[in-house]
């Protein structure tokens, strides 16, 4: 009861004092430049431009066609596959090797190459990451020994976290253990 009383008493004493009636003071002295509600505000000034005015920025058509050209050589690109737990270049895969390693030193030349490990779902986290990283470097090492400069090659490691396949089969698993190769400006 004693409850009762007292948050009704507070209820009613933030009733009766309310807010205050006063008009707030604006401090006219330093606005900062910005207008003030009393001023005027011109009013927004429109200008139409003709097509035939429009000029089209050459460094940002030439960065579309340098887009274009990078992701047409990086489908060009093939991906090197390992075995399982595997991170050495097979025989199998040292033609497609030399194949990306002619496209990197022709024309893929002007940019550098990430190559991306990857992974199947089997081992830890930091198993597949280290695994994915392992991958990486070995394809590195095959593209240097090709006459690839090393000082245009980066690589990562996605571990298993960036799948082809996502089936439980043993050939979709054999399609995520890979090294893929992606081109930067």
């Amino acid at each position: 009861m004693k409850h009762i009383i007292l948050s009704s008493a507070l209820v009613a004493l933030l009733a009766f004092s309310g807010c205050s009636t006063k008009d707030p003071v604006i401090d006219e002295t330093e606005n900062n430049g910005a207008a003030t509600p009393t001023e005027e505000v011109s009013p927004v000034e429109t200008e139409v431009v003709a097509a035939e005015e429009v000029v089209i920025d050459e460094g940002n058509a030439a960065a579309d066609a340098n887009e274009k050209s990078m992701s047409g050589i990086e489908k060009e690109l093939l991906s090197i596959y390992f075995g399982f737990d595997q991170f050495s270049v097979t025989t199998e895969m040292n033609d497609k090797l030399t194949q990306d390693a002619k496209l990197a030193n022709s024309v893929a030349g002007d940019f550098m190459i990430k190559l991306e490990g990857n992974c199947d779902e089997w081992g830890s986290d930091e198993y597949n990451y280290a695994l994915g990283l392992k991958r990486a470097n070995s394809v590195k090492s095959a593209l240097v020994t090709e006459g690839v400069d090393a000082g245009r090659i980066t690589m990562v490691s996605y571990g298993e976290s960036n799948p082809v396949c996502s089936d439980k089969t043993q050939e979709c698993w054999a399609q995520n253990r890979r090294v893929d190769f992606k081109l930067l400006p």
